[in-house]
């Protein structure tokens, strides 16, 4: 049964994150980590990436505009295939992002900036854990 209620709190989570990718407008980007923060999973950067590679092309999602964290300024394309690489420079470049020759993306004009009163969406519920054999302050083995 836990398998079940961890399914479906994972599948909430991947919904709120593409609605959230969904309002990125053309010619704008946002990194994985804004994407999660906005959905409600703040330091949730790995799930939004997540929920966008469960993603079917069907969804119609823009993912193109979701990107890298290169620096406080800077995005980057994160994709490592170079072939997807070469599709999303396109998109973007298609919308007017100017892309650099090594991915580079610059937040400061490019930026998704959500409209006041949208900013990030209340916490997550934490879910409960099952217990573990291990317990709390137990030595950790290395």
């Amino acid at each position: 049964m836990a398998a079940s209620a961890d399914s479906s709190h994972l599948q909430q989570l991947y919904k709120q994150i593409r609605a959230v990718i969904r309002k990125i407008p053309r010619g704008k980007v946002a990194t994985y980590g804004q994407v999660a923060e906005l959905a409600g999973v703040p330091r949730g950067g790995r799930i939004a990436a997540a929920a966008l590679k469960t993603s079917k092309a069907s969804d119609g999602l823009p993912w193109q505009r979701v990107i890298g964290k290169r620096g406080p300024t800077t995005g980057r394309i994160a994709i490592h295939d170079p072939v997807g690489a070469a599709v999303q420079r396109e998109l973007l470049e298609r919308e007017g992002v100017d892309v650099g020759d090594r991915g580079a993306i610059d937040l400061k004009r490019y930026a998704y900036a959500p409209p006041k009163g949208a900013g990030p969406r209340p916490k997550a519920e934490p879910r409960r854990r099952e217990a573990t054999s291990r317990t709390r302050g137990s030595p950790r083995r290395r």
